[in-house]
């Protein structure tokens, strides 16, 4: 017997928590070290663009079909027309999300157990060179505060869409942004004095990360930069990872669907920047530019640790708080992550959702210790495709490239064939427009969805892959 479904109060309640699985690790640990890398100013300006036309179309499409067919990832693609194609896509869809849930609780627990750290008042500790490899080679310790993280995002999706994702939603995410300007804030006006006497403040980064840095700028380094920020925007808004149509299954008939996916593009992109804002002037007071570029886990355990005992004494309450941030953040992305997967198996098999809700968090659990494992009793080191000989991959490392960096593409490039060229961009367009709105880029949608996206993404997929790299190809030159 198919199960009513629930839906959002309104749109305010749906862009709240579609924007709070936007705004999760990928915008505060990999957007502002992109931003580093890539030329400041330059990044940001290709990203805006890209979020524009790029990001617009995937988000628009993904959000419109879980709308129309009501339905979660993994069925959703085959109520719009079936197929073998559309049965592969929604596999991979919720696949996608399968994967990525259990390390993202790991890296959860990681969070949590800094924020721990800096609220007992031992934030000098984290700081401290070989802190966070004793903590994540520990046998115990990181499972312990991962399954508490796993459990705090399974209590949400258990209760339910309304009192459970939509309500923790309103509440986290307003503390969330004040938290985040005024981290960014207080990032503005610190300053530091070497010990040559030379003094740099927060607006010495700030220029740093918006000011277009064209120094050894070349054709190929452009296209990096575009790559990296087309790869940005799977992380920023949440897209071919099913969670869009999750949550798209999930908005009223009568709700203004455009405005909706336009307040998700602005609240988006608006956080991506402020976390620029808030990370890049402070690593740079402290530690220069070189410091700017360091990345994922480097950035945000061991050098913004490092910057905040510099601070002093304040150091451990700015610590505190902006760990307290990064924790609601990866508490609302990864809440939607595990929806992805938890309305897939309701629509599919009927369940319940405690139920559903219950074998998937079980199931995370077990390959979630299993990646903890990886850096201790199932360490192993592996050469992934896309990386240089230098570097060596442990289980996350591995579980990460397969869901970002092949499956995700993927799902992105048949999601373009599928609206596109079999079920027509007039399917989506008339769902945004089923109240009388006006889709305002829908020429622009037409045209993305048909040509441009899918070039742009099988390229993106050839270059995050390491296809190219196996063929001698570096950056498409």
């Amino acid at each position: 017997m198919t199960q009513k479904r629930t839906s959002f109060s309104g749109g305010f309640g749906f862009v709240l928590a579609a924007a709070g699985s936007a705004v999760g690790l990928g915008n505060i640990w990999r957007f502002p070290y992109l931003a580093a890398k890539d030329g400041g100013g330059i990044f940001l300006l290709v990203y805006l663009i890209l979020a524009l036309t790029f990001g617009f179309t995937l988000l628009t499409a993904e959000v419109a079909i879980g709308r129309k067919t009501q339905q979660g990832p993994l069925t959703a693609y085959n109520k719009l027309k079936s197929g073998k194609m559309q049965k592969l896509l929604g596999i991979l869809a919720c696949v996608v999300p399968f994967i990525i849930l259990p390390y993202y609780c790991d890296i959860g627990g990681w969070v949590l157990k800094y924020f721990v750290a800096f609220v007992t008042g031992h934030g000098t500790e984290a700081a401290e060179d070989g802190y966070f490899g004793g903590f994540i080679t520990s046998e115990v310790e990181p499972i312990v505060y991962m399954v508490i993280f796993l459990v705090i995002i399974a209590a949400i999706i258990f209760i339910g869409v309304n009192k459970g994702i939509e309500l923790s939603s309103r509440i986290l995410m307003p503390i969330l942004l004040v938290m985040i300007i005024g981290v960014a804030i207080f990032s503005l006006f610190i300053s530091h004095t070497d010990e040559s006497g030379v003094t740099t403040t927060g607006l010495d980064g700030l220029k740093a990360l918006f000011i277009p840095d064209f120094e050894g700028m070349t054709f190929q380094k452009f296209i990096q930069v575009v790559v990296d920020a087309m790869g940005q925007l799977f992380f920023s808004l949440s897209i071919a990872m099913g969670i869009m149509i999750a949550y798209g299954s999930y908005v009223n008939k009568e709700a203004n669907l455009v405005k909706s996916i336009n307040e998700i593009e602005i609240f988006d992109t608006a956080v991506a920047f402020l976390a620029g804002t808030m990370i890049i002037p402070a690593v740079y007071v402290f530690q220069g530019a070189e410091g700017m570029k360091a990345s994922g886990p480097s950035l945000m355990f061991v050098s913004l640790p490092k910057v905040f005992a510099e601070m002093g004494t304040i150091g451990n309450v700015v610590g505190a708080v902006f760990f307290a941030m990064v924790l609601f953040a990866a508490i609302t992305s990864a809440m939607s992550i595990l929806e992805a997967v938890v309305s897939s198996l309701i629509d599919r098999f009927q369940l319940s959702r405690k139920v559903a809700t219950i074998q998937e968090s079980i199931m995370a659990c077990i390959l979630a210790v299993i990646v903890c494992l990886g850096y201790n009793i199932l360490y192993v080191e592996i050469r992934l495709p896309n990386m240089s000989e230098e570097q060596n991959g442990q289980i996350l490392d591995i579980m990460d490239y397969i869901s970002n960096s092949v499956l995700m593409p993927i799902v992105a490039i048949l999601t373009c064939v599928l609206i596109g060229w079999i079920v027509k961009p007039k399917t989506i367009i008339d769902e945004c427009q089923t109240n009388g709105e006006k889709l305002g880029r829908r020429g622009l949608f037409s045209i993305m969805i048909r040509y441009v996206a899918p070039v742009f993404l099988f390229l993106l997929f050839l270059q995050s892959s390491g296809i190219f790299r196996l063929l001698g190809i570096e950056y498409f030159g």
